[in-house]
C-alpha cells in the first residue's frame, strides 16, 4: 500500500504562508485521489482540501477556500498544500491522505494517511 510522508510544517506569524508537501512511496501517486485534513488539540479531524487523480477536480473546506491551494505533481509523486493568509485558527497537525476511489472529498473518504506535520500560527 502507499506510504505518505508530510513535510513543510512549522511556526509562522498570522498573515504568513507555508507550503506543505506530501511524498508518496511504494505506489504511484497517479492512481490515488489525494487530500489534506487537519486536527487541532481537542477537536475532531476535519477535511481541508482534496484533489482528483488527474488534478482536474479540487474541493476545499469553507474555512480555507480562497486562502489554500492544493496541487499535485504525479511525476514527482508529490502533492502540495499552499497556505496563504494564515490565521491562528489554522493551527493544527496537518495530515496527507490518499484513496483509490476517485470521488468523495471528506475525512471519511480516504483510507491511507501520513503521520502529520505540525503547523502553528502565532497572532
Amino acid at each position: 500500500q502507499v506510504q505518505l510522508v508530510e513535510s513543510g510544517g512549522g511556526l509562522v506569524q498570522a498573515g504568513g504562508s507555508l507550503r506543505l508537501s506530501c511524498v508518496a512511496s511504494r505506489r504511484s501517486l497517479s492512481t490515488y485521489k489525494m487530500g489534506w485534513s487537519r486536527q487541532a488539540p481537542g477537536k475532531e479531524r476535519e477535511f481541508v482540501a482534496g484533489i482528483s487523480r488527474s488534478g482536474g477536480t479540487t474541493s476545499y473546506s469553507e474555512y480555507v477556500k480562497g486562502r489554500f491551494t492544493i496541487s499535485r505533481d504525479n511525476a514527482k509523486n508529490t502533492v502540495y498544500l499552499q497556505m496563504n493568509s494564515l490565521k491562528p485558527e489554522d493551527t493544527a497537525v496537518y495530515f496527507c491522505a490518499a484513496d483509490n476511489r476517485d470521488w468523495g472529498f471528506s475525512v471519511g473518504s480516504y483510507d491511507y494517511w501520513g503521520q502529520g506535520t505540525q503547523v502553528t500560527v502565532s497572532s
